[in-house]
This record gives structure tokens, C-alpha cells and sequence, in this order.
């Protein structure tokens, strides 16, 4: 007796919980197809919260939100946060001008410690996996002059402590150190691929 062939199992959709721009083009460079979710999670820091901590807390959190909006759906969900460390003073999105001068003039000459966590959530098969990458940056010991002129130029205002260093940002800098360049971006893309494979979507085999 001639059995039917037995389809392939669909792939489970990627949704990705953050709307940032950054985060949105580097997951673009796997070349999977993926939805976006806002997530809609408050990122206040709790009483005693160190940097670090916060990171973790607020993309585990990013994860499951988009996943309980989704409750019928197969999916693996992203979910990413990044926050800058100044001597264990946790530095986020500084939202304007003066927010952004008041974090780089505090961080010139200083090593500020950038740590992106990650998230990936598929409820479906209870996969659930946080990680967290740090990257230790020198800034400069930049003058007013200089930190004015690339707030002016740049307006990095939706960047954690202000540095968008895959722009004019690399020119506040005086060494990175990171296993993995996207990290500092909002991405850490070599983990997320081992986390995707572990929730059974491979980047090179679903592309």
C-alpha cells in the first residue's frame, strides 16, 4: 500500500518582542522571516536592582508578555534588553538632550560596562533560555565641545547610555571588548543563534 508523503512540520513563527530599530535589523541579517511585538513592559528598575540583574529581569519579562498575547500560536519569541553599568549605576535610554549630556559627561574617561540579555521563549515545548552578554567599553575624556557635537549630530536619545556605536558613537570610544560585535548594537546575534537552535529553529536549516 503507497502511503501519502508526510509533510514537513511548519516551523514555528519567530516574533520578535521589541520594537527597536536596531534590534529589527540585525535579526534581519539571518535572513528569517519574523513578525514584530511591542511588548509593552514597564523597564523602571526595582528598588536594589543592580544593572545586570535589571537586564535579565526586563527581557525574560519582554519574552513572556509577547507570548501571552500569542496563547494558539506556535512560536519562539525574542526577547532583548540592554543596560549600560556606570560603577553599578544603571544608565538606560536617556529620551533627550539633556538626559544624553548628563550621561556621557559622566562617562567620559570611564569604563562602562554594556549588558544586553536575551531572551527566547517557545512555549510550546516549554523552552525558555536567558542569557546574558557584557561588553566593557573605554570612552574617552571627552569635552563638552565634543559630546555637544555628537549629541547634534547623532541624537542618540532611544540608545541605552547614549552611544550608538555603529554611528558617530565609535568616535567617543577608546576600546571595546565583547566576544560578539552585535552585542553592543541590542543583539548579541552568535547566542541568539544557539538559542534559537536549542527551541528547534535553526537559522541555516529554516532560512
Amino acid at each position: 500500500m503507497n502511503l501519502p508523503p508526510v509533510s514537513p512540520a511548519a516551523p514555528p513563527r519567530l516574533v520578535l518582542g521589541s520594537t527597536s530599530a536596531y534590534r529589527r535589523d540585525l535579526l534581519h541579517r539571518l535572513g528569517l522571516p519574523f513578525e514584530v511585538r511591542s511588548p509593552g513592559v514597564d523597564e523602571a528598575a526595582q528598588a536594589g536592582e543592580v544593572p545586570r540583574t535589571l537586564a535579565g529581569r526586563l527581557a525574560l519579562a519582554k519574552a513572556r508578555a509577547v507570548a501571552a498575547a500569542l496563547p494558539d500560536s506556535d512560536v519562539v519569541v525574542i526577547g532583548s534588553d540592554q543596560v549600560a553599568d556606570l560603577h553599578g549605576q544603571a544608565l538606560g535610554k536617556p529620551g533627550d538632550h539633556s538626559g544624553a549630556t548628563a550621561q556621557l559627561r559622566a562617562m567620559r574617561g570611564q569604563t562602562v560596562h554594556f549588558h544586553t540579555a536575551l531572551t527566547v521563549y517557545r512555549p510550546r515545548t516549554g523552552y525558555e533560555r536567558t542569557v546574558i552578554e557584557t561588553v566593557s567599553v573605554d570612552f574617552r575624556d571627552l569635552s563638552d565641545a565634543e559630546i555637544e557635537a555628537y549629541l547634534q549630530r547623532e541624537q542618540p536619545y532611544d540608545c541605552a547610555g547614549s552611544a550608538k556605536v555603529e554611528a558617530l558613537g565609535i568616535t567617543l570610544l577608546s576600546r571595546v571588548a565583547s566576544n560578539d560585535p552585535t552585542t553592543l548594537i541590542g543583539l548579541p546575534l552568535i547566542a541568539l543563534c544557539q538559542l534559537l537552535r536549542e527551541a528547534g529553529l535553526d537559522p541555516l536549516a529554516n532560512a
